[in-house]
């Protein structure tokens, strides 16, 4: 059995392999008026594949995405320009940079490194403890929802730590965080606004 990772790798992909195929085999025809039929023939069947090739400006790019699909070797007639393959050499890509939050520690989110800086600079030294713990215990609750397993307090600190770039440590504390079953449990939210309803009643 032939596999994909076996065969030519495609130019653009969108377009299938029959498609690609098409165009190795009117790259092969000698007479030119069949040539241009079958590129003809085949732009049909690039603007099937979606109709708002309809469109004028889109015929110019379904010839040049044709041009470029055969590595500029079909030698046929075209009602626009060819395109110049040295100009598409020099024009590269701008890789897209992401942030930070997107690929380390995802799944705490972007509120927590929030949290975290308004944390380390809390002028209030008694309360700051807290905080971090706060953010500790926001941080199993993130974790838990994302990964549905039990994690250890450890884990937690760990990544606290690496995430506040040492300046938040509480791996030597001997106070633990909320159990798992609390952090996800639902009846505790709704205890609590029930609760904080019949206060203000």
């Amino acid at each position: 059995m032939e596999y994909n990772t076996n065969r030519f790798k495609l130019v653009i992909p969108e377009y299938g392999r029959n498609i690609h195929k098409m165009i190795d085999y009117a790259i092969k025809i000698k007479n030119r008026k069949e040539r241009n039929r079958c590129a003809w023939s085949i732009i049909k069947l690039m603007t099937y594949s979606n109709p708002r090739f309809k469109i004028p400006y889109f015929q110019h790019k379904l010839w040049n995405q044709l041009f470029i699909m055969s590595k500029y070797q079909l030698d046929i007639d075209t009602p626009f320009p060819k395109p110049n393959p040295e100009k598409r050499k020099i024009y590269h890509y701008k890789k897209v940079v992401y942030p930070d939050y997107l690929t380390n520690f995802r799944y705490y989110g972007k509120i927590i490194r929030n949290m975290i800086y308004v944390a380390i600079n809390y002028k209030n030294s008694k309360k700051k403890e807290g905080l971090f713990y706060a953010i500790a215990n926001t941080m199993k609750k993130n974790y838990l929802r994302w990964n549905k397993n039990i994690v250890e307090d450890d884990i937690i600190f760990k990544d606290l730590k690496d995430l506040s770039k040492g300046k938040i440590c509480l791996m030597n504390k001997t106070n633990p965080l909320l159990q798992c079953s609390y952090l996800l449990n639902p009846k505790r939210k709704k205890n609590y606004m029930r609760k904080k309803y019949e206060y203000e009643k």
